[in-house]
């Protein structure tokens, strides 16, 4: 057995493929093709938007997006976008 260590994701992905829950993808092709013409529809940046916001927030974005990796405009505009398609919802 090899050595690697594992994180507890790994683990758990590791125990599902060996317990054969994982299915192979019907219709690979379609089903591509539709995800790219999501992507493609998600990423269109045809409109420019601008807003006033406390600097204390624009400096918490900032921040975030660097941990995250990200630009912050990046940043803001997948949260605008999770928010109205309802995958980011208020408590």
């Amino acid at each position: 057995m090899s050595s690697l260590k594992l994180q507890k994701d790994e683990l758990e992905l590791l125990a599902s493929y060996e317990a054969d829950e994982w299915k192979s993808a019907r219709k690979i092709k379609e089903q591509k093709e539709q995800y790219r013409i999501y992507a493609r529809a998600t990423f269109n940046k045809d409109k420019r938007v601008n807003i006033r916001i406390a600097s204390k927030d624009l400096i918490d974005l900032q921040k975030r997006a660097i941990r995250d990796g990200i630009p912050y405009q990046t940043l803001i505009a997948s949260v605008l976008h999770k928010y109205v398609n309802g995958v980011l919802r208020e408590k």
